[in-house]
């Protein structure tokens, strides 16, 4: 007499939920921590772009500095250029600088007419392509046509809107007898 190692039915059945129950639960603590780990590598990645953009903020800063002080010196040499050439006493340099400083306004207010006129040309064409769509002002010419059934009121007419109130016909106008 041998003993069968095999369940029986009753045994095989309790078994296979909590299996499942096991599987389910294990599925879920390694979705979960899939997701903490993925979280993990969102955060350094931003950290390293983070880091590389700074450092590429305070090359360019440094950059602007050097730039704006050859500026500078640029500026500098110039007027000193400008007073050599200017007939004038010794040590009146301070010409040159003046010479420099007439120079840089005249381009600075041609620049900005410049800009004005572009920006105006802009504003125009903006206007223009607005009285393209809507037609010309309201300024006596003529009024843009309504839809069908909405009259000036915004009632639904469209004799003029003067029997717009007593309309029952909706979009098509028609009026209630």
């Amino acid at each position: 007499m041998s003993v069968s190692s095999s369940p029986s039915p009753g045994e095989e059945r309790s078994e296979q939920p909590q299996n499942i129950a096991t599987t389910l639960t294990d599925v879920s603590e390694r979705a979960t921590l899939l997701i903490h780990e993925e979280i993990e590598l969102a955060k350094a990645e931003i950290a390293e772009k983070t880091a590389s953009l700074m450092r590429g903020a305070v090359v360019a800063a440094t950059a602007g500095i050097f730039l704006v002080m050859a500026l500078v010196l640029f500026l500098v040499g110039c007027a000193w250029l400008l007073y050599y050439y200017l007939p004038g006493n010794a040590f009146t340099y301070f010409w040159g600088f003046f010479a420099m400083a007439v120079i840089l306004l005249l381009l600075g207010a041609a620049a900005g007419m410049t800009a004005a006129r572009d920006e105006a040309r802009k504003i125009r064409d903006t206007v223009s392509a607005g009285e393209d769509l809507s037609g010309p002002p309201a300024g006596g010419a003529r009024v843009p046509p309504t839809p069908m059934g909405v009259g000036p009121t915004g009632v639904g007419s469209t004799d003029g809107g003067s029997a717009g109130v007593g309309s029952a016909g909706g979009d098509r106008g028609e009026a209630r007898s």
